[in-house]
């Protein structure tokens, strides 16, 4: 996974994966999710529960606490966002 993180292209197709699997989003692909898209409302459409089921994906995966909502609405304002988010915090095992 270490190899992952400091990729950053392979770490947002591996972030785009794990939402559409985490979500079961069988209607989108990869392709089709932008880097810099919003997540949320107009973006992906994602909403607070979708929201929980990817922090504790994300931390289980990665090892990172997304420690409240202000720092949640920051990570997952886009996949760019996230992978930075995760590139920064990322301790390997």
């Amino acid at each position: 996974m270490e190899n992952t993180v400091k990729n950053t292209e392979q770490l947002c197709e591996f972030l785009k994966k794990m939402i559409i699997d985490t979500l079961m989003m069988e209607d989108i692909t990869v392709a089709e999710i932008e880097n810099n898209a919003p997540l949320f409302r107009e973006g992906l459409g994602l909403d607070s529960i979708d929201a929980l089921e990817l922090v504790v994906a994300i931390e289980k995966i990665f090892n990172i606490i997304i420690e409240d909502e202000d720092v949640g609405i920051k990570a997952f304002a886009s996949i760019n966002a996230l992978a930075k988010f995760i590139q920064d915090g990322f301790q390997p095992a």
